[in-house]
């Protein structure tokens, strides 16, 4: 067994706060493996980078030696998560929730060894519990409690509707912790509330209480606002080698080293050591290649990895795209006016002329349509001419 000591730098990693870090130490000293939970109701089909923070850190318990338990929540899936949400989410039904959890099983083992994972559905135990024993649970709750939630307090004050069903989800997620003997949960910082109702839960139900590990949220490729599909500044594991590695490879300098902390499989050590490389003058576009192969490899293979890379030094020869980017923002619209408001043209008419030329290229692929109209959310890599870059978030 690795020692306490160790296994703490590791657990910490990361993360955004520990609760309770002398309870958790206590359960390591045991020598048992603990029961680790991390919950995903399967609301979409595909994940996202952001996603896997939270299955990164499953691994890094499960290369500890502790028991991963890899929670599908097909039934509070169908209650909706309330968090963060300022309306009530529309339920899914029982087909969606369970085509979605077949992905997510396919995804999460190119992370997760499978020889090594519980997978559980919360269907299991709450079908069993019926409708009686769910007033129970619920009557362990109250309403001034869970007004206490910063997003139910805000609808709350904002005479927004609040459905009685959202209520129960804490109190669902914190039961999952009580049938499945956590004794620790993962979840992002939002999930905080959540959490601890697990803890309250797990005591009147006469269990040790678990501990409590939350990771931030992922911020997006625009470094702002945390990583989402509507947002359109996402990464998806599914996506094809390619755009992958075309995407990590437009992130900032500043938030690759987020990435690299967050979803890395590399050592502390070694991310140290590529920090202080770039610091004494390593080109930092060669690190940012390291952590895109890392990537494409996990979801795809280390041949499509190679590939990628073939393919992004084909479209953006090395050498040419300039260390010191600008990075820019911009109103969506026509490719000619966006090439315009982030300095690369002085009009829109030069821009066009260039596009008839063969000289804009978007993410490396050259542009041939002066009709092409850019969408809120973009995020990209805009070349005019040989020399002429910037790296442009679309509002």
């Amino acid at each position: 067994m690795i020692d306490i000591e160790s296994q703490l730098a590791v657990i910490k990693r990361g993360a955004e706060e520990l609760l309770v870090e002398a309870e958790l130490i206590g359960k390591l000293q045991s020598g048992k493996p603990l029961r680790i939970k991390a919950g995903f109701d399967p609301t979409a089909p595909d994940l996202h980078l952001g996603h896997t923070v939270l299955i990164n850190k499953l691994r890094h318990f499960q290369e500890l030696g502790h028991h991963v338990m890899f929670l599908i929540g097909d039934f509070t899936g169908l209650i909706g998560d309330p968090t963060g949400k300022n309306a009530t989410r529309p339920p899914l039904s029982r087909e969606q929730i369970l085509q979605n959890a077949q992905t997510y099983r396919d995804q999460v083992f190119k992370i997760l060894d499978p020889d090594k994972t519980e997978v559980c559905f919360n269907s299991t135990w709450f079908d069993a519990l019926g409708a009686a024993g769910m007033i129970r649970l619920a009557a362990q709750h109250t309403v001034a409690r869970m007004l206490e939630r910063d997003d139910f307090s805000r609808r709350y004050d904002g005479n927004q509707p609040i459905a009685i069903h959202e209520f129960l989800y804490p109190l669902c997620q914190g039961y999952d912790s009580v049938a499945m003997k956590a004794d620790v949960e993962l979840g992002g910082t939002d999930q905080k509330f959540n959490l601890l109702v697990g803890r309250e839960l797990q005591k009147h139900y006469g269990q040790a209480p678990q501990c409590i590990l939350t990771m931030p949220l992922l911020e997006g490729l625009d470094g702002a606002s945390k990583m989402s599909k509507s947002l359109g500044n996402y990464v998806g594991i599914a996506e094809v080698p390619k755009e992958v590695f075309g995407k990590l490879m437009s992130i900032s300098d500043e938030l690759m080293w987020r990435y690299y902390d967050l979803l890395s499989f590399r050592s502390i050590d070694e991310i140290r050591a590529l920090r202080d490389g770039v610091t004494a003058g390593r080109n930092p576009r060669d690190v940012k290649v390291m952590l895109a192969q890392e990537i494409v490899a996990r979801f795809h293979s280390v041949d499509a990895a190679c590939r990628a890379l073939a393919d992004f030094e084909a479209r953006f020869q090395r050498g040419v795209m300039p260390d010191d980017m600008p990075e820019v923002q911009a109103s969506a619209g026509g490719i000619a006016s966006v090439m315009k408001a982030v300095g690369l043209t002085a009009s829109t008419s030069e821009a066009l002329r260039l596009i008839d030329g063969g000289g804009v290229r978007l993410n490396g692929e050259k542009v041939s349509d002066k009709g092409l109209v850019l969408t809120a959310g973009e995020i990209f890599v805009l070349q005019a001419g040989k020399r002429k870059f910037a790296r442009v978030t679309l509002t």
